[in-house]
């Protein structure tokens, strides 16, 4: 590295020193990463626009509902009382992160991050088609306003405009289900005031991140460039700059004796990069592991007939010493906590019932004794998770007795829906050998029993 290497740690690539922003123009990346990158991203976005409109026995195959506490996954619905599930499933993702990261770096960042993708696979790509490269990008904002230019960025802004547009419209369909959209998008907008001043507010919001904010998002708000820092160590994965093979840096010059290092300065790798930094430095914050730097220096290695790889996916471990990757006991712990949590969420979700139940003592009544029994009121409440009606029955597990439903003959719970009441649990006397007794209730679907409820019964004495 050079030796005021440290320098650029001072500073933002995308901040000067008055603290004015700092435009990047990036020279578009062409070589193998860039169209593996592409060809991925086109899967992506097949796939986040093709969801909303996939259901499952008419229901979404996807649904994200916060304001109704309603999530649709797979085609499975999850209320607020699988909740627990969702957390055991967040702490699973930061440990994923956190060993994907030790492992790999920001890999996720530049492959697979949905704001990477619509910046530099959809409005990168149409800005360099309406505005040209990086450098007529660059003559064009030095430009006066004059009618060529007011009509070139009114162009481009009217197409960021329409695809902010879309985005906005499939992301609610995310939230509120396709349907309903097209109810807010068909119907007279005096009905869907809130659905249509949501889809204003998107639209802006995404229209203001990727036609002015763009890689700040990378740079300022996302924390996981600062997680990096405690994340990461010598040996985990990173686009990686062979300062061993590279330094010193000195131009090319054709038929020359080299005694430099294989980096012939030529700043093709700052050039194609979208958030300006200069990947000779070191690991940097603002990487988010893009493989355009690579590409640009394999283009200019292969054009002077060096060997490709300067800047490569490597390790600071595998940079300094020349060694080859090998698992680490941190990452093996990492992985083992991994495992240990997917088991127990895999088994959370294999045992989850399609019918919630709980049966509760009514608060304030006590025990009743008539005709040689003792009987308590309970309520019941029951959540039907399906798309589909059901008919339950209540069985006793472990006492003698019976089990009277007020008002009912049958519990009948509605699709996608929650039901409630109270019902009598009689017991014989001489069965109620305690003060309070643990009872469970067998919940039963067409003679199937799909869960077990347990209870309390008081009784008027403690034992014979």
């Amino acid at each position: 590295m050079s030796q005021d290497s440290g320098a650029f740690r001072d500073k933002v690539a995308t901040i000067d020193k008055e603290g004015k922003r700092v435009w990047i123009f990036p020279t578009k990346p062409k070589g193998k990463y860039y169209i593996t990158r592409s060809q991925l991203s086109i899967v992506y976005l097949l796939v986040f626009f093709a969801l909303p409109f996939i259901k499952v026995d008419g229901h979404p195959l996807f649904l994200i509902n916060i304001l109704e506490r309603k999530f649709i996954l797979f085609g499975q619905i999850f209320w607020p009382q699988d909740f627990f599930i969702f957390g055991l499933g967040m702490v699973l993702f930061i440990v994923f992160i956190a060993l994907f990261t030790v492992v790999f770096g920001r890999v996720f960042c530049g492959w697979a991050c949905p704001q990477t993708i619509f910046m530099e696979m959809v409005f990168r790509k149409i800005e360099y088609w309406i505005e040209g490269d990086a450098a007529a990008q660059r003559m064009l904002a030095k430009a006066p306003w004059d009618a060529k230019k007011i009509r070139t960025k009114l162009f481009k802004w009217t197409v960021f405009w329409v695809l902010s547009f879309i985005i906005a419209n499939t992301f609610l369909a995310y939230v509120i289900g396709i349907d309903e959209l097209k109810k807010i998008i068909t119907e007279p907008l005096s009905e869907h005031i809130g659905g249509f001043s949501a889809i204003v507010i998107f639209t802006s919001i995404f229209f203001f991140v990727y036609s002015w904010f763009r890689e700040q998002v990378c740079t300022v708000v996302c924390p996981y460039g600062r997680m990096q820092g405690v994340l990461l160590d010598k040996d985990s994965i990173n686009v990686t700059y062979d300062y061993v093979r590279g330094e010193n840096r000195a131009k090319f010059k054709k038929n020359e004796e080299r005694t430099a290092g294989d980096c012939i300065d030529c700043y093709q790798c700052v050039k194609v990069c979208p958030t300006g930094i200069d990947i000779r430095n070191g690991t940097q914050l603002e990487c988010v592991n893009c493989t355009a730097c690579m590409d640009a220096c394999d283009n200019m290695m292969e054009a002077v007939g060096f060997p490709k790889g300067l800047i490569r996916y490597a390790s600071e471990n595998n940079i300094a010493n020349k060694k080859k990757f090998s698992v680490t006991k941190r990452m093996k712990a990492y992985s083992a906590v991994m495992i240990v949590l997917l088991g127990v969420l895999v088994y959370l979700l294999a045992s989850r019932t399609d019918v919630g139940v709980s049966i509760l003592r009514t608060p304030g009544q006590l025990y009743q004794q008539k005709d040689g029994y003792v009987s308590n009121l309970y309520n019941y409440k029951m959540l039907n998770k399906t798309y589909h009606n059901k008919v339950l029955e209540l069985r006793p597990e472990n006492f003698i007795g019976t089990l009277s439903i007020v008002g009912n003959s049958e519990l009948k719970i509605p699709a996608e829906n929650a039901t409630g009441g109270s019902l009598f649990i009689k017991i014989p006397e001489k069965e109620v050998k305690d003060r309070k007794t643990e009872l469970k209730i067998g919940v039963y679907e067409n003679g199937k029993k799909i869960a077990t409820v347990k209870t309390s019964f008081l009784g008027p004495f403690l034992g014979n």
